[in-house]
C-alpha cells in the first residue's frame, strides 16, 4: 500500500486524514486502511476509474483508493458522504 504524492510532492490522503479532528474516527480508518493491505477488501467497491472504502463512522467517511499492478492499492484521497462526488473526480484525476 503506497500513499500517492503529486508531481509537487503533496499527499492528498496524508493532508486529509492529519486535517481530522476525532481521533477516534481517524483510528477506525487506519484499521480499515490495515485489513485492506491484508487483502481485506470491507466494504469497497468500484466508484469510476477508483475504488471506494466506506469507513462506518461519523459522516460516512470514504477513503478513495486505485490499484497498480500487484500492489494492494494506491491512497488517493479521502473525504466524506457529503464531498463524495467531488472526492471522486479528485481521485480519478
Amino acid at each position: 500500500m503506497r500513499i500517492y504524492a503529486t508531481s509537487d510532492g503533496e499527499e492528498p490522503f496524508t493532508e486529509w486524514e492529519l486535517g481530522l479532528k476525532d481521533r477516534m474516527a481517524r483510528a477506525r480508518i487506519r484499521a480499515c486502511i490495515g485489513r485492506l493491505r491484508l487483502g481485506n477488501f470491507g466494504d469497497s467497491k468500484r466508484v469510476g476509474e477508483v475504488f471506494e472504502l466506506r469507513v462506518h463512522v461519523g459522516p460516512g467517511y470514504r477513503v478513495y483508493y486505485g490499484r497498480e499492478g500487484t500492489d494492494v492499492g494506491i491512497l488517493l484521497c479521502g473525504g466524506d458522504k457529503g464531498s463524495q462526488s467531488r472526492d471522486i473526480e479528485r481521485a480519478e484525476a
